[in-house]
């Protein structure tokens, strides 16, 4: 009945004639909504990134713990079987609209078959996983502001490649704001290094490794998509075979078995880790659906003011040595990350070619195949 009244004064509405007044009036109502669900969105990125962060930092602090390889490996494990019980809950409300919309006779729609072999995974899940472990092991040498000062850098590597493997060529804006994270990098480098306590070049060298296996993602999916994977099967395979080979990995280097150990013997550590892992996901889901939601763009600042807030709460609620270096260089840094993404988008919505699987993007921060880059 419902229904039936909606389709009716549908119908009746379109009947009317459209005055420019009514298009105004429903324009600022589309604008309000899309004000309203980017507010709740980016409240959403902040609280469950920043959420992480703190988790993260905390864990690496917690006396004794001294395993940053099972941060990633927490991280993709959550991504892992979340995802893989989301994609279950929409297979199973897909089949049973299905089932009520159709005869009993119709057979149930089967899961989508994966189109790429698992051999044609091996690149990116090497990538993905020296990417999360790189990452997460420089928190053993490095504090968690600089690890998200450098790992904001992919750009650099990005673009080098790109110049290097496709002869691509970049605008003025794109150089300067690449001129703008270097120098930013180097402050805040050359300021982190005055308190050797909190800095140590080995981890540095791990960030930037991890940097570099970052910026090599966007090639590595590329190749997939080509041989006609989507998206979503990308990205669960990529996750099952990077578990997998960081559950090796860990076990056979020790890890996986030192921290049971110590969970069993500091009990405390335990929640820390569960909430770890169950953010995790959250945290990569809230940044999913803004960037589904709202253009590259409105993503990039929301990204950028996170990333902002996320170094400032750290130094408030972890206290460590700051200077005007640290100010300086985290400015010029997020700055020219801002600025670059403003340009791309500029240029996006003149309709100007932009390649993100070689240029610069892939599947994104956390839209790629996995959460390397949480």
């Amino acid at each position: 009945m419902v229904s039936s009244v909606f389709s009716v004064f549908s119908l009746e509405k379109e009947k009317e004639p459209r005055s420019e007044e009514k298009d105004e009036d429903k324009n600022e109502d589309i604008n309000k909504n899309d004000t309203h669900t980017l507010v709740l969105y980016a409240l959403a990125v902040f609280f469950f990134f920043g959420l992480h962060n703190l988790l993260q930092e905390a864990i690496m602090k917690y006396p004794g713990f001294k395993w940053g390889l099972m941060l990633g490996y927490l991280e993709v494990l959550g991504v892992t079987v979340f995802t893989h019980i989301e994609r279950k809950i929409v297979s199973n409300t897909t089949t049973s609209n299905t089932t009520t919309t159709s005869s009993s006779s119709t057979p149930k729609p089967q899961p989508p078959k994966r189109v790429a072999s698992l051999k044609s995974y091996g690149l990116l899940t090497f990538l993905l996983m020296s990417s999360s472990s790189l990452s997460n092991t420089s928190l053993n040498y490095i504090n968690y502001p600089t690890k998200v000062i450098f790992r904001s850098c992919k750009l650099l590597p990005t673009m080098a490649l790109a110049v290097l493997i496709n002869a691509k060529t970049f605008t003025t804006l794109e150089y300067t704001c690449a001129l703008s994270i270097c120098v930013g990098l180097v402050i805040y480098a050359f300021s982190d290094s005055q308190d050797p306590a909190t800095f140590s070049p080995h981890g540095v060298l791990l960030v930037c490794l991890s940097v570099l296996a970052d910026a090599a993602l966007p090639n590595a999916q590329e190749r997939l998509f080509k041989l006609g994977a989507s998206r979503s099967e990308v990205t669960y395979y990529t996750n099952v075979l990077v578990l997998t080979a960081m559950t090796v990995a860990a076990g056979g280097g020790g890890d996986l078995k030192a921290t049971v150990f110590f969970c069993w013997d500091n009990p405390g550590v335990g929640p820390y880790l569960i909430g770890y892992t169950v953010v995790s996901y959250l945290a990569v889901t809230a940044h999913m659906m803004t960037i589904k939601r709202f253009e590259a763009v409105t993503a990039v600042l929301v990204g950028t003011g996170r990333k902002a807030v996320t170094i400032f709460v750290s130094f408030l609620v972890f206290p460590k040595p700051m200077g005007w270096g640290h100010v300086v260089g985290t400015a010029l840094v997020l700055g020219g990350i801002t600025g670059n993404g403003l340009g791309k988008g500029k240029r996006k919505g003149k309709g100007k070619y932009y390649d993100k699987g070689k240029g610069g993007g892939g599947i994104g921060k956390r839209g790629r195949s996995g959460s390397g880059g949480v």
